[in-house]
């Protein structure tokens, strides 16, 4: 099972953005594979932890994992990159560079160059979050679906394969920063000489300047396109919950990672059942004589229909439970129950033969209602059923 993120970084669940920043640099640096070279139980640590970060810095991210857990993420629960199990150490410090600072680069890769022989580039630009709606009828959102929706957005242009760039030969080392991506300045002060690294305003950080762009794309390493894509939704969801699809969303330019996916869920209304947290309400309508001799009845349920016995003498705001035929809970075995609401039919027009009939029995003892103190009121039979 997935450790909580908030106990991976060491923080608390009020903790500010600051605060996580700081605790997943300490943890970073704690598990970092050149200080534990061979350690392959730090190296899963430093993932895990990124992971973590990769969510809790995110606001909508964040939001979803307090409320929903592991599954408001989608992915089976598992945050950016696919999950921390899929990240490499490019895709760390590619997204999360700036947050180790120049220090933690200087110490282990000497003068700040980092890892994958991209020196302190960056590669593209991350590409930006995309939003869709999906909606779930009750069956759906009861075992969870697999749906699959086609979205329009930036994909890697075939033609240069996302360099933007007309050929090889068209993209070139920088002159500004010579392929470092960043660039260094020394100045004297009276305290001695101090160095500065900035991110090379030539290349944008990328280290490689474009001669000749590709002509399909302009230069940007991406078009507009359409992808189809599979979202697998776990059972329980609810109305406004969103799900997020790592590296789904726009590509980014001249291979630029891609953003998310955001998928907000949405459910259809079923035309006899209501939804009430994870217990599902139905009102059943039976007629007088149906109340006063009992009889069984079929009624809705969300996969099918499920047969009840109506007990003589049943009462019109009875309350019957189906148990476990509501919802089930997100990340949960908890599961509710379905509740049928009993009404008993007043007919409203009556001809000449129905109102003789009820009027000789108007006067009778046992038409006259005569609640005992066994039967409960109305909300005390509403309270006993969310006990």
């Amino acid at each position: 099972m997935k450790r909580d993120f908030y106990e991976i970084l060491g923080v608390s669940k009020s903790a500010s953005a600051d605060e996580i920043k700081k605790a997943y640099r300490k943890v970073a640096m704690q598990y970092h594979p050149d200080r534990n070279p061979g350690d392959k139980q730090a190296e899963e640590k430093f993932k895990e932890a990124a992971e973590a970060y990769e969510v809790l810095s995110d606001n909508d991210k964040r939001a979803q994992y307090d409320r929903y857990g592991h599954a408001g993420l989608g992915n089976n629960g598992r945050g950016g990159f696919g999950g921390g199990q899929g990240m490499n150490m490019e895709d760390i410090f590619s997204q999360f560079g700036d947050v180790f600072g120049e220090d933690m680069f200087g110490s282990f890769f000497g003068g700040g160059q980092r890892r994958g022989g991209g020196g302190g580039r960056a590669r593209g630009v991350r590409g930006s979050n995309l939003r869709v709606r999906i909606k779930l009828n009750f069956e759906e959102i009861a075992k969870g679906a697999s749906k699959t929706i086609k979205v329009k957005k930036y994909v890697s242009c075939g033609t240069c394969n996302g360099s933007g760039a007309k050929d090889k030969s068209s993209i070139q080392t920088c002159g500004s920063c010579n392929g470092s991506g960043q660039v260094r300045r020394v100045q004297n002060t009276f305290l001695g000489q101090m160095q500065t690294v900035t991110t090379c305003p030539n290349c944008n950080g990328e280290g490689t300047t474009i001669a000749n762009k590709c002509g399909s794309c302009k230069g940007e390493g991406r078009v507009y396109g359409e992808e189809n894509i599979t979202i697998d939704i776990p059972a329980g969801v609810q109305e406004g919950m969103q799900l997020s699809l790592s590296g789904k969303g726009n590509i980014g330019e001249r291979g630029g990672g891609p953003g998310d996916l955001i998928v907000l869920v949405e459910e259809e209304g079923h035309p006899q059942l209501h939804r009430d947290g994870l217990n599902v309400a139905y009102d059943l309508h039976i007629s007088f004589p149906d109340a006063v001799f009992g009889t069984q009845v079929e009624v809705p349920t969300i996969d099918g229909r499920a047969k009840i016995k109506i007990p003589a003498g049943t009462q019109s705001g009875k309350i019957f439970k189906l148990k476990g035929k509501g919802f089930p809970a997100v990340q949960s075995y908890e599961k509710g129950d379905q509740l049928v609401y009993v009404n008993i039919w007043t007919p409203q027009t009556l001809n000449s033969d129905e109102k003789s009939m009820l009027e000789k029995l108007q006067s009778s003892d046992n038409f006259q209602p005569h609640p005992d103190k066994s039967e409960k009121g109305f909300f005390e039979r509403i309270k006993e059923m969310f006990s």
